[in-house]
């Protein structure tokens, strides 16, 4: 009888120089350690409006391994013991979170181990083919209260004032007191979910992965992603003046679902000048060497 055999002889060999058993015991180790961290960082993402994106971070970073994974096939796996220092780190980080009650030390911690895992498994080369998938993680983790309340308050004075500047060209009366635009008809406070800081956060998140399928140069994929700062805070702005205009006309929808409809109107907006951007960035380049071979 002829035995089946499934898989290329490539997988199967990349397969069997994997030491399945220490892997599963740091998995279940793993899972035993984090497993309260990870329900209740599931819990934050479906109450807080600003991690809306971070349910699909561990399906993209895990489809993007998944689609880095033939990079290692042929490539033994090396244990490199400083992975597992990288897991003490994130272990004691774990440790003082908890002690100080900070969910950021005791959330990033979790990123830190698995890449510990990695590199104590696989060595620096699997590291490194796994280097962006792993760091895609670190958006599933809300950014630390201290550093929250410092961006918002100025991304709140930003947008009320190119929302006055904007109201104004249109000729509507509006007088700004802080983050306040007083209107004819009703008073608009900029809170921080007009901060934008939630379109910032996912489209930083998009960026990157935008980049990694349909860009191959580090500059660009860095000048895409530092782009969407600007981008987030004209498009941001341009929704509390669009809240303004509109507001005149009818005050009720200066809130509810008229309001978060069109934040998600202006979102796409935002992602379509990403785009936009890339392709004019992928056009004056072109330009540029046949100006240089001619």
């Amino acid at each position: 009888m002829t035995p089946i055999v499934t898989g290329t002889p490539e997988t199967t060999k990349a397969s069997a120089a994997f030491n399945w058993p220490i892997i599963g015991w740091i998995s279940l180790l793993l899972v035993a350690g984090y497993g309260p961290v990870l329900v209740r960082l599931v819990e934050n993402w479906n109450i807080d409006p600003d991690m809306g994106h971070a349910f699909f971070v561990p399906i993209i970073a895990g489809y993007i391994a998944w689609k880095e994974a033939p990079r290692i096939v042929g490539v033994p796996a090396k244990a490199n013991w400083w992975g597992l220092a990288v897991m003490l780190w994130g272990a004691l980080q774990y440790y003082i979170g908890t002690l100080g009650v900070e969910l950021f030390l005791t959330r990033t911690s979790l990123v830190i181990s698995v890449i510990g895992t990695v590199l104590l498994i696989g060595g620096t080369r699997y590291l490194k083919v796994f280097a962006f998938p792993l760091f895609l993680l670190f958006f599933m983790v809300p950014i630390p209260a201290v550093i929250y309340n410092q961006v918002t308050f100025p991304l709140q004075l930003i947008a009320s004032r190119a929302a006055e500047g904007a109201i104004t060209l249109l000729q509507i009366p509006v007088i700004r007191e802080g983050n306040v635009l007083e209107l004819a008809s009703q008073k608009l406070n900029v809170v921080e979910a007009c901060s934008g800081i939630r379109s910032l956060l996912t489209l930083t998140f998009l960026s990157l992965v935008y980049g990694y399928f349909f860009e191959t140069r580090l500059w660009l994929r860095g000048v895409l992603f530092f782009s969407t700062i600007p981008i987030a805070i004209v498009a941001n702005a341009g929704r509390v003046a669009l809240t303004g205009v509109v507001s005149e006309f009818r005050a009720d929808l200066a809130e509810g679902t008229f309001h978060e409809a069109q934040g998600w109107v202006i979102f796409m907006v935002a992602l379509c000048i990403l785009v936009v951007l890339h392709q004019a960035i992928l056009r004056v380049l072109r330009l540029t060497e046949r100006v240089q071979h001619a």
